[in-house]
Parts: structure tokens; sequence; C-alpha cells
């Protein structure tokens, strides 16, 4: 399956959207992890050329976390998705709720992609809010707790069965020097590869 085909069969033109343009065998991925936005510059991103910044910092945190990743196709392997929540680019320093609202649906047709799902990691704030939008919509409250992410984060959460893991940005030219951070992020990769193998 087409990711960017599957989303806009569903839901039409996607306009202006960043969506993944990656084949997948959707029944084989058991864990999403959502980052907060598209960088500015398509090939930067998950899916786009080798060595680029987002997934270079995606990589590394996989290997510190033990894992034997070297490329996008050794994580699909594994059973793990990477996509981005909001599918603009940011045009100020924070995202926008008007990116967030736009994307939301988008997001939440992503998440539906994928039947065999179990763990949902949540790469962020904005990743949290609007996943938190999604469970709203169908269970009329938040699936996270507001609160620090260090506090709630080895909480168990769960969406429609599915156990959701808050956790912090993995992207961003800081990520890999904020140890404490990174040593959280580590740690919340294993315990998603662990529900995956369970």
């Amino acid at each position: 399956m087409n990711i960017k085909h599957a989303l806009t069969e569903a839901l039409g033109d996607e306009g202006h959207l960043r969506l993944n343009d990656v084949d997948i065998n959707a029944e084989s991925i058991f864990a999403i992890m959502i980052n907060e936005v598209v960088p500015e510059d398509e090939d930067q991103d998950f899916y786009g050329k080798s060595g680029n910044p987002y997934l270079s910092s995606a990589l590394a945190l996989f290997q510190r976390a033990g894992l034997p990743v070297n490329s996008i196709q050794d994580v699909l392997n594994m059973g793990v998705y990477l996509t981005n929540a909001v599918k603009t680019p940011k045009s100020a320093y924070q995202v926008e709720k008007s990116s967030m609202e736009e994307s939301l649906v988008w997001l939440e047709k992503e998440i539906d992609l994928f039947p065999n799902i179990k763990v949902i990691m949540l790469m962020g704030d904005v990743a949290k809010k609007m996943v938190n939008q999604i469970a709203k919509k169908r269970t009329k409250k938040n699936v996270i707790p507001s609160g620090a992410t260090y506090k709630i984060r080895k909480t168990s959460f769960f969406m429609d069965g599915v156990r959701v893991i808050p956790s912090y940005i993995m992207t961003g030219g800081n990520i890999l020097i904020e140890k404490s951070k990174c040593a959280m992020i580590e740690e919340d990769i294993r315990t998603m590869i662990g529900i995956i193998e369970e």
C-alpha cells in the first residue's frame, strides 16, 4: 500500500499537505511513532534522501536503544512506521493551531490504515495534542492527561485498545545532545519494541 495514495483515495486531494509517499505492507506495522511536523524540505523527512536530518536523528535514537538499524527500511522491517502529525512545515517558531487542525483528519486516517497497531508513540507535545483530539472525538476524553511528559510517560494509556506512550520530539539539531531526553526516548523505544514482541 502506498500511504499517500491510500490517504488521498480516502480523503481526496491533499493540496499543499505533505504525505508520506512510501509503499508499506500495512499489516506488518505494529507501532507508529508520530513526530511533530514535516520539515521545510521534503528530502529532509524520514522517507527522503539517505542521510537526511530527520532520519539520521531517529536512527541514532534507535541505535542508542540497542537496535540494529541503519536505514528507514530496517525500521519498517521491525514493524515501526514513522510519520509527522502536522503535514505542513512550520511558518513560525511554534506550530500554528490552524496547521494542526488542517492535518488532524489526515493523521487520524493515517493511523487507521494500520490494522495491527499495538503501540503509538507520541514524539512531542504537538503529537500528544493531536492524538488527544482524535481520542476526544472517539471517546469524549483525552488519552493522555495534561502534565509534564517525564512525569506521565511510564503510565499505561490506551486508545482503542492500543498502548499510547507520550515521549519527546525525535528530530531537530539539538536532540542528540539533550542527554536526559535522549535517555528517556531510548527507554520509550525499548518499551515500544517490547510491546511489539509480546
